[in-house]
């Protein structure tokens, strides 16, 4: 009888468990969403395709939310998810693009004309870097990861991740001190 009484104790209900697993899984969809849909957003271009690949992202995250053990890493683990994701999008299907402007992600923190043009101009330089550099700097700029994470993420060395950050800000700068943009902030 005490084994029986002991048992019942100790084995939680299944509706409890699904509702703790529904809070923890909201409570990462309201806290990563937005960076999860923007990061999707920068590796594809599309916003449809960013949309269908966050949502496979998350859908992926609730079926193996139990191998999530701490909550202090979701960001990272849901990223490499949503890597995973975009890669098998590739292998399913490939798809006909057409360039698409980098000015159709709106971005609510500044509402001025002049902040507007340099928000698109730097989306448009940082959509214009080779993967290998927009990649590790996207992490860092919207994830912010720091330079081992990224490397952890992207299953590359250390030094090599901080050499690509280093190319890509480099790259943006020369493209800033480039003698077209400097004549268009001035006329």
């Amino acid at each position: 009888m005490f084994d029986s009484f002991r048992k019942k104790k100790s084995e939680p209900t299944v509706i409890s468990d699904m509702l703790t697993k529904q809070r923890r899984y909201d409570s990462l969809v309201r806290a990563l969403h937005t960076d999860l849909f923007r990061y999707a957003y920068w590796l594809c271009g599309n916003r449809h395709i960013a949309e269908d690949i966050t949502q496979e992202t998350f859908l992926r995250a609730w079926r193996s939310l139990d191998s999530l053990k701490d909550d202090k890493a979701a960001k990272a683990w849901l990223i490499t998810i949503l890597r995973r994701e975009n890669a098998r999008r590739f292998e399913r299907k490939q798809f006909d693009y057409s360039d698409v402007e980098q000015d159709t992600l709106e971005d609510h923190l500044s509402s001025s004309t002049e902040d507007k043009t340099e928000q698109y101009w730097l989306r448009r330089q940082i959509g214009k870097l080779e993967m290998e550099y927009r990649e590790p700097l996207l992490l860092q700029l919207i994830g912010g990861f720091s330079g081992d994470e990224i490397a952890n993420l992207l299953e590359l060395n250390r030094n090599t991740v901080m050499t690509r950050l280093f190319r890509a800000r480099n790259q943006l700068k020369d493209a800033l001190d480039a003698p077209d943009v400097r004549g268009q902030s001035n006329g």
